[in-house]
């Protein structure tokens, strides 16, 4: 499908995005966005790499140095950015915020990078430089278990729109027989699990608590959304800190004018993009919905004589935004269509002498064939009906 490759000259774990999977990105981003933005989050951007001094703050240095790309420069440290979590922080601190403030909820499509041990990377699913649709959001105590329903329910129309419509709940805690292993108090951390705990019940989200399996700074939960052959997949996460504005000392002002520890809620809705997209191409076994195809029509015209013709509908699909090839080649219709059903597009329109004479295309569906003869006009309203809905009917 020529979507994306890996190079070892650039490096094991790092992904080569080809124009085809750039595009497939960009469609997911931009729906990933506009839905951000209808839930009250605001868009941010963020550097790759930031001093140590951050991270030492943080506490990635102590607990997650040894998955960091560490350099120095002119005498001073610095590292590449394993998570975004530090930046927004600074952007929450960069004026001061009052109760009235709250909650804000920062987004970012920010890369990240995290040294892997090489006998773990694999294709997508396990790489060292990736992407997560990033979230933060600083609220009060109270305002958590609300927060953490509208996540659950935010996640829940994104997957759906891009075709998942199963999924299992995890819920992980502390193993409160290592408790070096994490940053901050046990009254924090039993404050903490019981909020995750009570937004999934009043969500009427059925969950399996994992002892030992929650990250240094606080629980969360994992969710695991199923395919279409049944396989679980761990995808979104909604992660609970008190530790991070602690350590960062971020507060607001409370109604009496005093400064009030803040409640920081990290989450990624389809976590990387990267392990995403894999997910995605297992689930459709390649065959991509229409809004979301890389190409949606491929234009066949049966000869060199049909050629500008060909050249025509695409000019016309192309005009109403629908992404758009021309085989323009010498090789046989049937080789044509063969090749346009290997490379699953969705749509194939074939053009010759008579739907030249009858200025209209022969339109073939992938895997259905023949849907018959149409105007230009009837194939852009049904692709444009189907990627209004974001259809995902496998």
């Amino acid at each position: 499908m020529d979507l994306f490759s890996i190079s070892e000259e650039v490096g094991i774990g790092l992904v080569l995005w080809h124009p085809k999977g750039t595009i497939v990105r960009k469609i997911i981003r931009d729906f990933w966005e506009e839905e951000h933005l209808k839930n009250g989050y605001q868009l941010v951007c963020t550097p790759h790499i930031a001093r140590e001094e951050l991270w030492r703050i943080s506490g990635h240095i102590d607990y997650y140095r040894q998955n960091m790309y560490i350099f120095e420069k002119n005498e001073e440290t610095y590292v590449v950015k394993p998570m975004n979590c530090p930046f927004h922080i600074q952007i929450y601190k960069s004026k001061p915020r009052s109760y009235k403030d709250l909650p804000i909820r920062y987004a970012e499509w920010g890369t990240v990078y995290r040294y892997e041990r090489s006998g773990t990377l694999h294709g997508l699913m396990r790489v060292r430089g990736f992407t997560q649709d990033d979230a933060h959001i600083f609220c009060t105590m109270e305002q958590t278990e609300e927060e953490i329903r509208e996540i659950l329910g935010l996640t829940e129309h994104i997957l759906k729109k891009l075709g998942f419509h199963k999924y299992r709940v995890r819920l992980s805690t502390r193993n409160p027989k290592q408790p070096k292993k994490y940053m901050g108090s046990t009254q924090e951390w039993e404050l903490a699990q019981k909020a995750l705990a009570k937004a999934l019940e009043r969500k009427g989200v059925p969950y399996q608590e994992v002892p030992g399996d929650a990250v240094f700074y606080g629980p969360k939960i994992d969710i695991y959304i199923v395919d279409a052959s049944g396989r679980e997949w761990q995808c979104s996460t909604i992660q609970f800190d008190f530790n991070l504005p602690k350590r960062f000392n971020i507060t607001y002002d409370g109604p009496e004018g005093k400064p009030r520890a803040v409640v920081m809620i990290h989450r990624a809705l389809i976590g990387t993009i990267e392990r995403f997209f894999a997910i995605l191409i297992e689930h459709y076994k390649g065959n991509l919905p229409v809004w979301l195809a890389p190409t949606q029509v491929k234009v066949l015209p049966i000869s060199n004589n049909y050629v500008q013709y060909a050249i025509e509908v695409q000019q016309e699909l192309s005009a109403h935004g629908i992404r758009t090839e021309v085989d323009d080649g010498d090789a046989t219709i049937s080789y044509k269509i063969r090749e346009a059903e290997v490379q699953k597009i969705p749509y194939m329109t074939i053009c010759g002498k008579r739907e030249l004479k009858m200025k209209k295309i022969a339109v073939r569906k992938h895997g259905v064939g023949d849907v018959g003869l149409l105007t230009i006009q009837e194939l852009i309203k049904t692709i444009k009906t189907d990627v209004t809905n974001k259809a995902c009917a496998q």
